[in-house]
């Protein structure tokens, strides 16, 4: 088994920053490659962010509300 680091992409080119609306997966829970498990807003877009693998999302390291850089790490995915 091998952990991912699932981060947050630079979703257009002056992105800087997101913040978490909504995860729509449990921690613990299965999921699929492509995936859709979180929202995420920045200033011109809110989106709905692939899971990079399958697996088991073993840590939510983001929180609802939370104002991250791009690169941070949203999740923990178990393959």
């Amino acid at each position: 088994m091998a952990d991912i680091e699932f981060v947050l992409p630079k979703l257009g080119m002056s992105m800087v920053e997101g913040i978490v609306e909504e995860w729509h997966v449990a921690e613990g829970a299965a999921v699929a490659e492509g995936q859709e498990i979180v929202t995420i807003s920045t200033d011109k877009v809110e989106t709905e962010l692939p899971s990079p693998a399958s697996g088991t999302l073993a840590k939510i390291v983001a929180q609802v509300g939370d104002e991250l850089d791009v690169g941070a790490v949203l999740a923990i995915i178990r393959s």
